[in-house]
């Protein structure tokens, strides 16, 4: 998206899209890849980024043509009423950033920001220290940090935009502190896993979502993958598995988490393929879920979390599988993603090269390298893995 360069010509391009439109826009330039040239059509670029968020883009392209006869709209020539409030800024720029990120971050960081923004008692972007120090008093100092960065960067924008002529509050941010590396970065032994799978086996409640996880410890895709995935992913033999998409809380199936599609490869005999086929229907529908909930319905993560650690009901609390062995001591407590790092963790132990899990985990050497080798596990001994 943005100012490229055409591989063949060396010209510089516009790829974008925008909300409301299926297609993806391109303009040409003519122009090649110099540092003059650049400046032009990143000028070019903020011209249509800032009618996008007016509601007045020129679907036809005519407006922003180089070369074109027509006359062109400078910057200058556009009159705007300069905004003072920062609820209708934080709108706009959410409107904007609908056409360049993933909808389920718009759905889980800015309308939750926009939530935040409904509590204050004053919205003018001016007053942005009243704004820090209200939140000071009625929230986290860690999500204090969070929401006047996300301010800034949306004053900068705005900037940008021609909406506001100053960013109020960059004098206010603060450096988010760096998450330390904790639970969530763990992993079961396999005979932790083993003792996992054997409970969700045997439970009453819980057994019908054994073959998930399963399927999640023994190819290490995260949970939103094994949510989306279909038999028209899964091949006649259940020896190749497509990981092409997800499926998240808000039930949206988009692309995997970085954009990397993938086949998992699993050998014949093998525990993948033995699941799979144990578990697969008479009667194909290639858009039928591999692993939808009790009532046929899509998992997500909320439904995941209440058979891994439970729920509570009318005042009770009703431990979930994974929960109710670490009270009892027989395993460390760790989040459903550490089967992602239990399958990468155990596949290093046993000899399997940091690249070729990368591979089938859709991830970078870097970061198998960084998250998935726990010394804790590495150390100790690795059955049949």
């Amino acid at each position: 998206m943005a100012v490229t360069t055409d591989p063949k010509s060396n010209k510089l391009i516009i790829r974008f899209r925008v909300k409301g439109y299926s297609k993806q826009f391109y303009l040409s330039t003519g122009l090649k890849d110099t540092k003059a040239n650049r400046a032009v059509v990143d000028a070019r670029w903020e011209l249509i980024q800032r009618e996008i968020a007016l509601g007045e883009f020129d679907h036809t392209l005519d407006r922003y043509r180089f070369g074109n006869k027509k006359k062109v709209i400078k910057s200058e020539e556009i009159k705007i009423d300069k905004i003072t409030d920062l609820a209708e800024l934080w709108d706009k720029f959410t409107d904007f950033q609908e056409s360049q990120i993933e909808q389920t971050t718009i759905l889980n960081r800015y309308k939750a920001v926009k939530r935040y923004i409904k509590k204050l008692p004053t919205t003018d972007i001016d007053k942005a220290v009243a704004i820090r120090d209200w939140f000071l008093k009625n929230t986290t100092s860690k999500m204090v940090t969070i929401l006047i960065n996300h301010f800034w960067q949306a004053c900068n924008w705005g900037i940008k935009s021609k909406l506001i002529t100053s960013n109020p509050f960059t004098e206010l941010r603060m450096k988010e502190k760096r998450r330390k590396r904790g639970k969530d970065n763990q992993a079961f032994t396999s005979e932790q896993r083993d003792l996992i799978i054997q409970a969700f086996e045997q439970d009453s409640k819980c057994s019908y979502y054994a073959p998930l996880i399963k399927f999640m410890f023994y190819t290490g895709c995260r949970p939103g993958e094994a949510f989306a995935l279909t038999w028209g992913d899964v091949n006649t033999d259940c020896t190749r598995i497509k990981i092409n998409k997800s499926r998240n809380l808000h039930r949206i199936t988009k692309t995997t988490k970085n954009g990397v599609e993938r086949v998992f490869p699993a050998a014949i005999g093998s525990k993948v393929q033995n699941l799979l086929l144990s578990i697969r229907p008479k009667k194909i529908n290639p858009n039928q879920l591999v692993f939808p909930d009790q009532a046929g319905k899509p998992m997500d993560s909320t439904k995941l979390y209440k058979i891994w650690k439970g729920q509570s009901s009318s005042g009770y609390k009703y431990p979930g599988v994974v929960q109710n062995l670490s009270s009892k001591k027989l395993i460390p407590y760790l989040k459903p993603y550490a089967t992602r790092h239990t399958f990468a963790t155990l596949a290093i132990a046993s000899g399997v090269t940091p690249d070729r899990v990368a591979l089938w985990i859709g991830d970078t050497v870097q970061t198998v390298l960084m998250y998935y080798c726990h010394p804790e596990i590495l150390n100790s001994e690795c059955p049949d893995f």
